[in-house]
C-alpha cells in the first residue's frame, strides 16, 4: 500500500500536463552540501549507508522536508548494482568510483554475471519501500547510470578526463563494445524495473559523461542500446528522465528516443533547446555555480530560466549538474520558495 502523493506536480509536468506552479527538484539534493548528512558520513560510507534502508531513506527524504522540493531522488550511487555482476568496485574520497579489474577484452565482458534485483539489491528496493508506503508524499524519482557512462568506468578503470580508454575500446573492439552494451542494457532494465515495482514513480537515467561523443559516434554506438531501455522502461508507465552534462549536441538524439523528459545542463538555454525542435518537457537548468553568488544574482537567473521554461507546458526547474557540497542549503529552500511562488504568480 503506497502512501498517498498529495503533490503530484512534478509528474504532472513531466507527462506535459499544465500545473499551478513550476515543479522543482536538484540534483544531489540528497547528501554533500547537508550538515546532517556530512554528520552521518563521519561515521558510514556511501555504500554502507545505501546498504542501510532507514538511513538511505532519511537522507533521501531531508530535502524534501528542509527545501520543500516536489520530488525526491532515491540516495544510492550509479555503481550500486555492480558488484552484483562481477565488478570490483569501490568508491574512494576525493577520487570517486575505482575498479579494480577493468574491463580490457571481449572474453572480461563474457564474464559479467546477470543481476536479480531481489537477492543482489535487496536494500535499495527495501528503501524504496520504505520511502513510498510511509514517509513520503510527493514522487520518488529512481535511478540508474546509463552505458556509456557506466562502461566507462569499468574500462578507464575509475573517473577519467578525456575517456580515451574507452573511445579507444569502442573502436578497436566493436563486437566486445556492443556485448557490454547489450549485458549493461540488461542489467539496467532488470535494476530499474525493481525500483518501479517497488514504489518510484519516475526514472532519470544519467549519462553523465556521454557527452565525450560525437553525434555520428552516438548514433551508432549509444543510441540504439538506449533505444532498447526506454522502450522497455516504457512498459511501467512512468516518466522517463534522461540527462548529460557537456552533452548539448545530443540533446536532439534524447528527444528521439521514447521517453519523456530531456534534462539540460546550463549550457543550452530551454527556448534554444525548443527552437531546435525538443518538443518533449524539458528539465533544467540552473548553472550550479551561481547557488554560491550572492542572492539577487541567484534570484534573476532563476526568474530568466522560469520566464524561458514557462512559456510552454512541461517544464521541470532544475540545476545542470549536481548541487556543490559548499552549498548552503538555506540558499536551496530559498530558491525553492522563490520558484513556487514567482512561477505561480505568472500561471
Amino acid at each position: 500500500m503506497s502512501k498517498e502523493i498529495t503533490n503530484d506536480t512534478f509528474l504532472r509536468a513531466a507527462r506535459g500536463e499544465k500545473t499551478d506552479h513550476v515543479p522543482v527538484w536538484y540534483m544531489r539534493q540528497a547528501g554533500r552540501s547537508q550538515p546532517e548528512y556530512r554528520k552521518i558520513k563521519e561515521k558510514y560510507s556511501l555504500f554502507e549507508i545505501t546498504h542501510q534502508p532507514e538511513l538511505a531513506a532519511y537522507v533521501t527524504r531531508l530535502p524534501v522536508e528542509q527545501y520543500g522540493v516536489d520530488a525526491a531522488i532515491l540516495y544510492k550511487d550509479i555503481m550500486t548494482p555492480l558488484p552484483a555482476i562481477g565488478v570490483d568496485v569501490d568508491i574512494k574520497a576525493g577520487i570517486g568510483p575505482v575498479i579494480e579489474n577493468p574491463i580490457r577484452s571481449l572474453q572480461d565482458v563474457e564474464r559479467l554475471g546477470e543481476l536479480h534485483p531481489e537477492q543482489d539489491v535487496p536494500y535499495v528496493l527495501d528503501t524504496i519501500k520504505l520511502l513510498t508506503t510511509e514517509q513520503l508524499s510527493v514522487p520518488l524519482i529512481g535511478f540508474s547510470g546509463a552505458p556509456f557512462t557506466i562502461a566507462s568506468y569499468m574500462i578507464e578503470g575509475g573517473p577519467s578526463k578525456n575517456y580515451n580508454k574507452t573511445k579507444a575500446f569502442m573502436y578497436a573492439e566493436p563486437k566486445a563494445w556492443f556485448a557490454l552494451m547489450d549485458k549493461l542494457a540488461d542489467t539496467i532494465i532488470v535494476y530499474v524495473k525493481a525500483q518501479i515495482q517497488a514504489g518510484a514513480k519516475a526514472v532519470q537515467i544519467f549519462d553523465s559523461w556521454v557527452g565525450a561523443l560525437n553525434v555520428a559516434d552516438y548514433r551508432v554506438f549509444i543510441k540504439p542500446v538506449m533505444e532498447r531501455i526506454f522502450s522497455s522502461l516504457r512498459e511501467e508507465n512512468v516518466p522517463l528522465i534522461m540527462f548529460g552534462v557537456g552533452a548539448s549536441h545530443l540533446a536532439l538524439e534524447w528527444n528521439d528516443l521514447p521517453l519523456d523528459v530531456v534534462g539540460l545542463d546550463w549550457r543550452l538555454p530551454i527556448s534554444q533547446a525548443r527552437n531546435i525542435g525538443i518538443h518533449k518537457t524539458v528539465q533544467g537548468n540552473l548553472d550550479p555555480a551561481i547557488l554560491l553568488a550572492p542572492w539577487e544574482v541567484i534570484e534573476e537567473r532563476a526568474k530568466a530560466i522560469l520566464d524561458e521554461g514557462m512559456a510552454q507546458d512541461g517544464y521541470i526547474f532544475n540545476l545542470g549538474h549536481g548541487v556543490f557540497p559548499s552549498v548552503n542549503p538555506d540558499v536551496l529552500k530559498r530558491l525553492t520558495n522563490f520558484i513556487h511562488e514567482y512561477s505561480a504568480s505568472q500561471k
